[in-house]
């Protein structure tokens, strides 16, 4: 497997879809109860390679990540062969996971308190993985707007 196998809530979301995925390998309702009952480690591979589809398909399509904690911002733009990041830390206990917090950074974004940083990394031979990494690591991938309302501000 090489990302994650999807939640139980997630499968129950794409339920249809996994429908076809096993359809698309001639896997009947009937059979697949089989495989469950009397070849787990069959159905466990099924799953995972269902996931592995999944994620595939969801990474291709992203175009933003962001990592939110609250001294931190980190927003990531998912180009076509690199990663542009646009990071914020605050040196002071303000927290940009409250609305005041946020207020607060938008009221003072020039302040000592906040240093700001951009980067640009290539992706290492798998791009996908490299997005799934992020996520990983509390990232959520969203349609951009935090990132590019900053980046029309330091750009």
């Amino acid at each position: 497997m090489k990302y994650s196998r999807l939640t139980k809530e997630q499968f129950e979301e794409l339920h249809q879809e996994f429908i076809n995925f096993l359809a698309t390998q001639s896997i009947t309702a009937e059979e697949w109860s089989d495989i469950k009952a009397n070849k787990p480690e069959v159905a466990e591979q099924e799953l995972d390679v269902f996931s592995d589809l999944v994620w595939e398909g969801v990474l291709n399509k992203a175009k933003y990540i962001e990592h939110i904690s609250a001294q931190q911002m980190h927003l990531f733009h998912l180009e076509a062969k690199s990663i542009r990041l646009i990071a914020l830390k605050l040196k002071n206990t303000q927290d940009l996971t409250t609305k005041s917090g946020y207020q607060w950074l938008r009221e003072n974004l020039l302040s000592d308190d906040v240093e700001l940083f951009q980067a640009n990394k290539d992706y290492s031979e798998d791009a996908n993985l490299d997005k799934f990494k992020l996520i990983q690591q509390g990232g959520v991938i969203t349609k951009g707007d935090l990132f590019n309302y900053f980046d029309d501000i330091i750009g």
